[in-house]
């Protein structure tokens, strides 16, 4: 059997070859003796001694070259494109608070417009990046401009209509704007996954995985910015003296719902992965010098088609007998079963990288502290109009410096400049895994539960191997560390300083931007460099599953502690005096009452509407610190199988 391996791989070997040329690439058996030589100027075929056809076959060669890498350019601005639009969600910040007073929604049902979008937006991740593995990311994208349009149209014209009749108005039902929201949901999901997927196997092999990672999701984050800046500042309603005031909710979203349905339909002409043949090619080597395909039925027969060389040439690495190679009916039927083979070894390889993921138990330390720490982050982000209003109660009123788009501004920026500095940090900082000997580190990382006496063993070598030693910093201390500063900030609100010293609201938003932001980026870079990139958009989908439900518990917790506060206030305080047709409490709550519509609109101001809340926060973030350090220096951890993340 090992000779039919090695036979197997040297097949293989060939057929990577092959499967360049086939994606315009320049492969060794594009230079055959059998290739038509250049024809000359008079239309003649030139002889192999021409110097002049030598030069032109040159130049053809250069040509393709610097239209390979132009294209190459192209493909990299229209992913960044992509995301730097694909973030709207984290604008909803900047309207959903006018929810509250012009459609006289309560704050539990503001709440659940933004848990069913994130519900929409996380819940079908693991479908979406199984289509994007096993189809390609360009049907994700156009999917992604249907769900944006439709989710965002609907939702403006919800809008439009005003309150729902039993708020006491003749709009649409609040049912509606929920379903809008989960197509928007669902929309941002697939824009997203689509360009870091094809990031993700574009480039997630190279020396600058993580900065390949960490630009489009750091684009991402800035969508939120631009898009709010565009609400606040271009599409705003004018105050009595013509000054700027609200954004204008319905074409603000309009706005949205076409931008987006337009980089929808551009990503699904110009995303493509490059080379996918070779990358699966080259799992499939590492699993066979890992043993993983000694029990597999599939690849046996593989190894044993493979092995019949002898009299025969290869055509993208399948054997093709002499005898038929001029016979054209018969090499298309070969090639095109040979197709359906390469699909089915495709399928095989990302379902037993599906499996190999799910079973490993150090993933599941990672999901769980990416759900502690995710759902809070969500919480904030969806409810500063709210928090930032609970500092100001009347007659104060918020000042611009402190407004809902300034902090969904300072969020963005901030999570950006997290995202590009822990993808590039951790490029130039973090630790190499040393070169395999008898088995690659994947090998280590998937198999652990039955080998880890073979791990022990090749960490003790790459120990006692000379290596020139140079400083580095291993992802999870990016990692542990951006997960602190996130705690830092949820602590600030949690002890009330905020609330005495508005002013300190801006560090809070910074704080949790910069820890919100390099999680996300630091995830992703973890799981492609532990389970590698063929199967990255199913095992990313898996893991950035777990923030819906983190985003609707914290997004329930926040609502009904922010009520609580409210009514507490109306049930313990009897100073009351009435002004303008509210119920004003001077220790700091109000009920405000529409006398024409009977809706009551309750509004929290004071510490007790949010204190408890980020106190639970914090202490699930220093929860997920030590799933984290467990999953990498616990028992089995990334550290004892010798795995450089």
């Amino acid at each position: 059997m090992p000779s039919l391996n090695q036979g197997h791989s040297r097949s293989r070997s060939r057929s990577r070859s092959c499967s360049r040329s086939r994606n315009g690439g320049i492969g060794k058996l594009d230079f055959d003796s059998h290739r038509k030589p250049p024809s000359t100027n008079d239309g003649s075929e030139a002889g192999t001694a021409s110097p002049h056809g030598l030069l032109r076959d040159d130049e053809s060669f250069l040509s393709e070259v610097v239209e390979g890498v132009i294209e190459r350019d192209r493909r990299k601005m229209r992913r960044s494109v992509m995301n730097l639009c694909a973030g709207s969600i984290t604008a909803y910040s900047l309207y959903g608070h006018l929810f509250l007073t012009r459609l006289h929604y309560t704050q539990g049902q503001v709440n659940v417009i933004s848990i069913a979008a994130e519900l929409g937006m996380y819940l079908p991740v693991p479908l979406f990046g199984y289509l994007c593995d096993r189809y390609s990311p360009r049907p994700l994208s156009l999917l992604s401009g249907i769900f944006f349009g439709f989710g965002y149209l609907l939702a403006a014209f919800t809008y439009h209509q005003g309150p729902p009749m039993d708020r006491g108005g003749n709009g649409w039902s609040y049912g509606i704007m929920v379903l809008a929201f989960v197509g928007v949901g669902m929309g941002t999901s697939c824009m997203y996954l689509s360009a870091v997927t094809t990031c993700a196997k574009n480039f997630g092999r190279g020396k600058h995985k993580g900065l390949a990672l960490a630009l489009p999701i750091a684009s991402f984050g800035l969508s939120g910015m631009w898009q709010s800046q565009v609400g606040s500042q271009l599409l705003y309603e004018a105050g009595p003296q013509g000054e700027k005031g609200d954004v204008d909710v319905f074409r603000f979203i309009l706005f949205l719902g076409i931008t987006l349905l337009a980089v929808g339909i551009i990503g699904a002409v110009g995303l493509q992965v490059v080379n996918e043949e070779e990358l699966i090619d080259e799992a499939v080597d590492e699993m066979e010098r890992s043993g993983v395909l000694e029990d597999s039925a599939f690849f046996q027969r593989s190894i044993l088609h493979d092995s019949n060389g002898y009299g025969t040439i290869e055509h993208n690495g399948r054997s093709i007998s002499a005898e038929h190679q001029f016979d054209d009916r018969e090499t298309a039927s070969l090639l095109s079963r040979n197709e359906e083979e390469d699909e089915r070894k495709k399928t095989w390889l990302l379902n037993a990288e599906t499996r190999l993921f799910l079973v490993d138990h150090t993933m599941w330390f990672l999901a769980g502290g990416f759900f502690l720490v995710t759902g809070p982050g969500e919480a904030f982000i969806n409810n500063l109009g709210t928090i930032i209003g609970t500092l100001y109660p009347p007659p104060l009123t918020v000042p611009s410096s402190n407004s809902a788009a300034t902090h969904v501004s300072i969020v963005a920026v901030t999570s950006t400049i997290a995202r590009l500095l822990t993808g590039t940090l951790s490029d130039i900082l973090a630790p190499v895994s040393p070169p395999p000997t008898t088995s690659s580190h994947h090998h280590n990382s998937r198999n652990d539960h039955t080998n880890g006496t073979k791990a022990s063993s090749m960490l003790e070598q790459s120990h006692g191997s000379p290596h020139p030693k140079r400083f580095t910093i291993s992802r999870l201390t990016f990692l542990l560390s951006s997960t602190l500063l996130l705690a830092i900030g949820q602590l600030l609100l949690a002890t009330g300083l905020c609330q005495s010293r508005p002013s300190l609201f801006p560090l809070v938003s910074a704080l949790v931007g910069l820890g919100y932001g390099a999680i996300f980026s630091l995830v992703p870079i973890i799981i492609s460099v532990v389970w590698g990139v063929n199967n990255f958009g199913t095992n990313w989908g898996i893991v950035a599953m777990v923030p819906a439900g983190g985003a609707a518990v914290w997004g329930g917790v926040y609502s009904k502690v922010y009520e609580w506060g409210a009514s507490s206030e109306l049930d313990h305080f009897a100073n009351l005096h009435l002004d303008s047709g509210n119920v004003i409490l001077s220790a700091g709550s109000v009920v405000a009452n529409n006398m024409t519509s009977g809706a009551e609109d309750v509004l929290c101001y004071g510490a007790q509407c949010y204190q408890s809340t980020f106190w639970a926060m914090a202490v699930c973030s220093v929860v997920a610190i030590g799933l984290w350090a467990w999953a990498w220096r616990g028992k089995g951890g990334w550290v004892r199988r010798g795995i450089a993340v």
